[in-house]
C-alpha cells in the first residue's frame, strides 16, 4: 500500500485559536470532506454567506490550510483544503492548552451538529445508506497500550478511504462522516474510573 500523507501537526497557538473558529473549522471540514469549492459553495454549506465564507477561506490560507484550486469553467476559482487532517501537538503553557481546547470544542460541536442533521434527515435517505449508517458506542477495558494500539490500528483502517487524498472512489461514493473519542472514563466527581 503507498504511504497516505500525514496530518498537518499543529504547535502554533494563533494557529490553533484560528482553527477554534466555528466558522472557519466548518468550511476547513466542508473541503476536506467534498473537495474543492468556492465560497459561495461552501456558504450555502455551512449556513453562511459568500462574502463572509470568502473572508475566512482567505484567513485559513495565511495559515497554508487552504489554498486556491483551478477554475474548471473560468469563473469564480474554487478554494482546496491542503492537509488530511489534523494533529494538535501537546499543549504546554496555559495558552496553548486553552488554544487546544477550543480546536477540539469546535471539533466536538462541528461533530454533534453533522450527527444532529443526519438523525433529523435519515428517513429521507435511499435505503442502502440509511441501512449502512451507523451509531455505535461502546464500554471497553483497555490499558493505555491497548488504547493507543486500538486507535492506530482503526486509523489505518479509515485513512485509505480520507475524502481529499483517495483517487480510487467509486462514482457512487458520497462524502461520510466517522468520529472517533477514545478516552477513559471519568466519574461524575471528576476522578478517573476504576
Amino acid at each position: 500500500m503507498t504511504e497516505l500523507p500525514p496530518r498537518k501537526r499543529i504547535e502554533d497557538v494563533e494557529l490553533m485559536r484560528a482553527l477554534a473558529h466555528p466558522l472557519r473549522s466548518a468550511v476547513l471540514d466542508h473541503l476536506m470532506a467534498v473537495g474543492p469549492r468556492t465560497a459561495s459553495e461552501c456558504a450555502a454549506a455551512v449556513g453562511s454567506t459568500a462574502s463572509n465564507c470568502s473572508w475566512h477561506l482567505r484567513q485559513l490560507a495565511q495559515y497554508g490550510l487552504v489554498e486556491r484550486a483551478e477554475a474548471e469553467d473560468g469563473r469564480e476559482r474554487p478554494w482546496r483544503a491542503c492537509a488530511v487532517g489534523f494533529e494538535l501537538g501537546e499543549p504546554g503553557d496555559p495558552a496553548s492548552r486553552r488554544a487546544r481546547l477550543a480546536v477540539v470544542g469546535a471539533a466536538l460541536a462541528r461533530e454533534q451538529e453533522l450527527t444532529r442533521r443526519f438523525l433529523d434527515t435519515v428517513d429521507e435517505l435511499e435505503p442502502e445508506w440509511r441501512d449502512t449508517s451507523g451509531l455505535s458506542t461502546y464500554a471497553l477495558r483497555l490499558t493505555p497500550a491497548e488504547l493507543a494500539g486500538l486507535t492506530d490500528a482503526i486509523d489505518a483502517l479509515v485513512r485509505p478511504y480520507v475524502a481529499t487524498i483517495r483517487a480510487d472512489a467509486p462514482e457512487d461514493a458520497r462524502p461520510v462522516h466517522v468520529g472517533l473519542r477514545a478516552f477513559p472514563r471519568i466519574a461524575h466527581d471528576g476522578r478517573p474510573e476504576a
